[in-house]
């Protein structure tokens, strides 16, 4: 797809406007059309903009769902895509991470799941103890939210998800040492943006921790026929929290004050 040429062929002018936006780097101003009213239209609306998004998945960010939201919704996490553009290894030198300068910006420290084999054909059920399973290795992780929608955390989880579920960016670091412990207590995260350290916690925020996202990520993306594949990454949640940030602004994470990731912000431009 030409980041020149207004997107084609989707049906769902909400979907269309997304992709539109994220592959031209244009501003969303105002929600295109009616916001989901359910999960099901909001997947919906995300399962049609993967399929115009020109780029591969490579992995899967899962989110918080708080408040009253989880009861009209039934459910404490929701699910977007990562795609190969956006996901990185990192080497110790600091990346530069593009973001829609116009919309929303965050860093968010994430406990980050490398998937070690591919879901078998028909399988939609995960126990805890399958995601274990299919977990290859733990790391250090950064998830850079960012979309063209600058009100995307102010209408709810149903609004988020359609818009690739706000991400823009995985950063993979080192595994966690002795993660199959599972000692999550004395995983202690922190997120410094401009020197500042503005956030700091261990991933037992969401309930079931991060083996719970995976579960939830697997049973969520078979039941879309989108299964798991062999090196597959999630993102299983702030750990810290959600930290709005602007392009220029540079962040670290850390565990346990070490393991660091750097990165800066910059404006997404389409080339």
């Amino acid at each position: 797809m030409s980041p020149d040429k207004p997107v084609a062929g989707v049906s769902d002018m909400r979907a269309r406007t997304f992709v539109d936006a994220r592959t031209r780097g244009l501003l969303v101003a105002v929600y295109p059309g009616d916001m989901p009213a359910d999960s099901d239209e909001a997947y919906g609306l995300q399962d049609r903009a993967i399929d115009a998004f020109d780029d591969s998945l490579t992995g899967w960010k899962v989110g918080g769902i708080n408040g009253d939201w989880r009861d009209r919704l039934g459910a404490t996490r929701l699910a977007g895509p990562v795609f190969s553009t956006y996901t990185h290894d990192y080497e110790a030198n600091r990346l530069d991470m593009p973001v829609f300068a116009e919309g929303f910006a965050a860093v968010e420290a994430e406990v980050t799941a490398v998937i070690g084999r591919d879901v078998p054909a028909g399988q939609t059920e995960f126990s805890r103890e399958d995601a274990l399973s299919f977990i290859q290795s733990l790391h250090v992780g950064v998830e850079i939210a960012s979309s063209p929608f600058p009100e995307i955390n102010e209408h709810g989880p149903l609004v988020t998800i359609s818009d690739f579920g706000n991400n823009r960016g995985l950063i993979l670091g080192d595994e966690i040492p002795g993660w199959q412990s599972l000692d999550l207590e004395s995983w202690i995260f922190a997120t410094i943006i401009n020197g500042e350290v503005i956030g700091e916690g261990v991933p037992t925020g969401m309930p079931g921790g991060p083996i719970e996202s995976v579960r939830f990520a697997l049973e969520n993306t078979a039941r879309r026929g989108r299964p798991m594949k062999a090196g597959m990454r999630i993102l299983t949640g702030a750990v810290t929290g959600v930290h709005q940030a602007y392009a220029g602004d540079e962040a670290t994470v850390t565990l346990n004050g070490a393991h660091a990731i750097d990165c800066r912000l910059v404006p997404y431009r389409p080339g």
